[in-house]
């Protein structure tokens, strides 16, 4: 009778364990853990490719990350892309048939007034930029968030690497509503609506320096984490009191921390992950001082402070 029982008993065991198990990845996908320290690529890797483009995010993630972060617009169409500047820029942007831009050009090319056919056109990566000389020169484009996305993952999933966060920044001001970006609620909206499509709400921080879409965020989509970018030199308490909530991420620019900012913000259990950090002595320096994380333009910096 007993050894009967004991089939049934030992099968009984392992589907708990195996339960078990399944809600421990469970709680793993919804609420993943944030790295112990955070090494974040700029705009993928700006130093060193075509700023924000997939080649980008996949040398940062060569080069070990744990968050890629980036920045995103809106088109006409209402595709979200990623690209830092409300306009084509002619600092590191051609025609689609290779040309220069001037500056006073670019400004007939706004992000918000083209059709994502028409902005992909536009070349990345052919033209010298000086103030990132090593950038390798590939000739890119502006990608849909959901296209890059969907690099990522699979670029992940074929070589069996962890997954990454994404830290996704809203481009928009207060005076741009409807000019060169959508008003805070459908942007914020646009967004999340990818991120949910591509199931990957868990690993995204959306960032900004505009309170207004952070607050459409935490209204609307509590459950995805926000970051406050700070560039002022108002109080870390001047700048929460104006968010008008607790959010997960504090990230001022990096001249701006102090062991007394990082003592604030940790009391509430805030991180604290500055921009853009682009030498070892500062990496040095704030990892010494206690910061969460580094957003840099050279990722492949962070191996260097490591060893």
């Amino acid at each position: 009778m007993i050894r009967k029982l004991l089939p049934v008993a030992l099968g009984a065991m392992l589907l708990v364990t195996g339960c078990k198990s399944t809600e421990t990845m469970t709680a793993q996908q919804t609420n993943p853990s944030f790295p112990a320290f955070d090494t974040e690529g700029h705009r993928g890797a700006r130093g060193l490719m075509p700023e924000n483009s997939i080649p980008a995010m996949m040398k940062a993630l060569e080069l070990g990350v744990t968050t890629l972060e980036m920045d995103t617009h809106v088109t006409k169409d209402g595709k979200v892309v990623v690209t830092h500047d409300p306009y084509i820029n002619h600092l590191y942007a051609r025609t689609p048939d290779g040309k220069d831009l001037t500056k006073e050009e670019s400004k007939n090319y706004a992000i918000y007034q083209l059709d994502y056919e028409q902005v992909r056109q536009f070349e990345l990566g052919t033209k010298f930029y000086d103030t990132y000389p090593h950038q390798e020169k590939v000739k890119t484009y502006i990608p849909l968030l959901a296209e890059l996305i969907d690099s990522v993952q699979n670029h992940l999933k074929t070589n069996n690497l962890p997954q990454v966060f994404y830290n996704i920044e809203t481009k928009s001001v207060a005076d741009g509503d409807k000019k060169i970006h959508p008003e805070p609620a459908e942007f914020v909206k646009k967004l999340v609506e990818v991120l949910e499509e591509k199931n990957i709400t868990p690993w995204v921080i959306v960032q900004s320096f505009d309170p207004r879409t952070l607050q459409v965020l935490h209204q609307q989509y509590p459950h995805i984490k926000a970051s406050l970018l700070v560039s002022n030199k108002d109080s870390f308490e001047e700048n929460i009191a104006r968010l008008g909530f607790t959010p997960q991420v504090y990230s001022p620019s990096y001249k701006l921390v102090t062991p007394e900012l990082l003592a604030k913000a940790h009391a509430q259990n805030i991180k604290v992950i500055p921009w853009t950090v682009n030498t070892v002595e500062d990496i040095t320096r704030l990892k010494a001082m206690g910061v969460d994380g580094i957003i840099s333009d050279y990722p492949n910096l962070f191996k260097e402070v490591q060893e």
